[in-house]
Parts: C-alpha cells; structure tokens; sequence
C-alpha cells in the first residue's frame, strides 16, 4: 500500500502541546506513534505533552533516553515511550518487551530507525523539524494503514 502523507506547522510549544493532546486523545491500544527528528526538534515534548493528558493524575514525564522505555498507567491503557537512541541492534528491542507492547499499549518511539524490520506495518510516522524560527515545528505526517486518516480528523484544529 502507498504512504498517505501530510504536513503541519506548530509555531510554538504551546500548539505542539495541544497538537499532542488531540491526536492523544484519538489513540487506542495497539496504535504506535514513530517520532523521528534530530536531538531538540521537538519528539519529547511532544510525546511528554500526550502522555500527561491521557493520565488521570498527570506527573512528571522524564525522557527515556537513558532508561529506553517508561510506562505509564493512562486512561484506557499503558502508554509505552521508548528512546531508542541508545540501541545498537533490532534484537535489543524485543528484550525491551516493546514488540510485544506495540499489540496492547500506546507506543511512542523516538529514533524508530533502530526497530529495523520490527517496525509495525500499521504505525503513524511524525518527523519532527525545525521551522523558520526557535520554537516552530514542522510535522510531516505518514502512514499506510487506512485507520489513521479517520483519527487524524479534526487532529488539526486548533
């Protein structure tokens, strides 16, 4: 199947923040979200800014990027993030326990290059970049499974 794509400019933090919240709000169990961009562009506050509102008492949302995975009761179900900067092979991944999160939680994957083959067919790509000035995001959206042109609906909005 060919990718669907598509693009939005977040001009602060704030409207990364509410972008976060209202495609948060869409997700369900088993959805995979693969935040791709450099060191600062935006992937952990973004997924920071989701996770906290899916939790019914929300709480500090450090970076994993020294533990790899942090997991987090949320409404429905686990929200799993994941920064795989620090992995060297795709088998690492699977001793994480992420491949088999990826059927029943919410994944966020920052650095997804590192799943190799063990990418889900059925996830969102969002890369992150820097925009025309210090706190805006571009977002290149892509996806081949046909759920997420109907959740990203009404995603935009501001």
């Amino acid at each position: 199947m060919s990718p669907f794509a598509t693009r939005i400019t977040l001009s602060s933090p704030d409207q990364t923040t509410a972008f976060a919240e209202r495609l948060g709000a869409r997700l369900q169990p088993g959805d995979v979200l693969l935040l791709e961009g450099s060191i600062g562009a935006g992937k952990t506050h973004f997924a920071r800014s989701l996770i906290q509102s899916r939790m019914e008492y929300p709480e500090d949302v450090p970076s994993p990027t020294f533990t790899l995975v942090q997991m987090y009761e949320a409404d429905t179900c686990e929200i799993w993030h994941a920064d795989l900067y620090r992995l060297s092979m795709p088998d690492e991944v699977v001793e994480l326990g992420l491949t088999e999160a990826f059927d029943n939680a919410i994944c966020l994957v920052e650095w997804p290059d590192r799943l190799g083959d063990l990418t889900p067919a059925n996830a969102l790509r969002l890369a992150f970049t820097q925009g025309k000035d210090e706190d805006e995001r571009e977002v290149a959206l892509t996806w081949t499974c046909g759920k997420w042109a109907e959740r990203l609906k009404g995603a935009f909005d501001d």
